[in-house]
């Protein structure tokens, strides 16, 4: 569910996961590795708070890593 913060709305990371088809564990791996960037912004409990922008990022990475798997 999303988050809206002063008329923002942020995603968390079971959202984003959810949205884009992957687990958090490749998630989590992806940001550690820097293959996507990590977020700016977190909530009280510190947890992640993903702008849509940065889950079209990811829905982007996740095409490109699915395309290229498909095409071996």
């Amino acid at each position: 569910m999303p988050v809206v913060i002063n008329d923002q709305t942020y995603y968390r990371t079971a959202d984003v996961c959810r949205m884009v088809g992957i687990s958090r564990n490749t998630l989590f791996r992806w940001l550690k590795e820097g293959m996507v960037s990590d977020v700016e912004y977190r909530d009280c409990r510190g947890w992640r708070l993903f702008t849509p922008a940065q889950v079209d990022v990811i829905k982007t990475k996740t095409n490109h890593v699915f395309a290229i798997s498909r095409s071996d």
